[in-house]
């Protein structure tokens, strides 16, 4: 009933440069493609980001942890991904211009005229453009200076003649 193997749980099976490389190459291809895609946050995270997420996740993951067994082996390849991602955090802080892991601003609105080509590059419809205004106090594109799909993929709005915006919540649904 307590026979516990030891070795299997902590001895890993896989040489520990293999768990660093295999963790290394999914994950920095992983970012990179989630990195460049158009970000499509402006109600938040939806169900198919959810679910992405989740396959993704399951598709690599024999890729990326092979056959080990141990729970060392685990931990490392955790290790692993928790290093390259605070890794790119705080190249993100220390070089802000790169813009590593996130993109920066992209227009959207200018002197109160949409801007086409960077909505149709961003995804982002006038519909929900409008919508994001509205929720910062904008009744009009006439008011608006300019508004902007920032790197996490929310929209900034800068009003007219220096005013600010007033940002609202949504009201609650029901």
């Amino acid at each position: 009933m307590f026979d516990v193997d030891w070795s299997t749980l902590f001895v890993p099976t896989l040489p520990l440069a293999e768990i660093f490389i295999r963790g290394t190459t999914v994950y920095l291809v992983l970012f990179a493609v989630m990195r460049f895609l158009p970000r499509r946050e402006v109600g938040g995270m939806g169900a198919s980001d959810i679910l992405v997420i989740v396959l993704i996740a399951d598709a690599v993951q024999v890729g990326m942890a092979g056959k080990y067994e141990s729970i060392t082996e685990a931990l490392i390849l955790a290790a692993v991904i928790f290093f390259w991602a605070t890794l790119i955090d705080f190249l993100d802080y220390r070089f802000p211009r790169l813009h590593i892991g996130e993109s920066g601003p992209v227009p959207v609105v200018r002197a109160g005229r949409l801007l086409r080509r960077n909505m149709r590059r961003q995804q982002v419809t006038e519909d929900e453009i409008m919508s994001q205004l509205r929720l910062h106090g904008f009744s009009d594109l006439s008011q608006v200076d300019a508004a902007y799909v920032e790197g996490d993929g929310h929209i900034s709005v800068l009003g007219r003649g220096g005013r600010d915006p007033q940002p609202r919540k949504p009201a609650a649904a029901g």
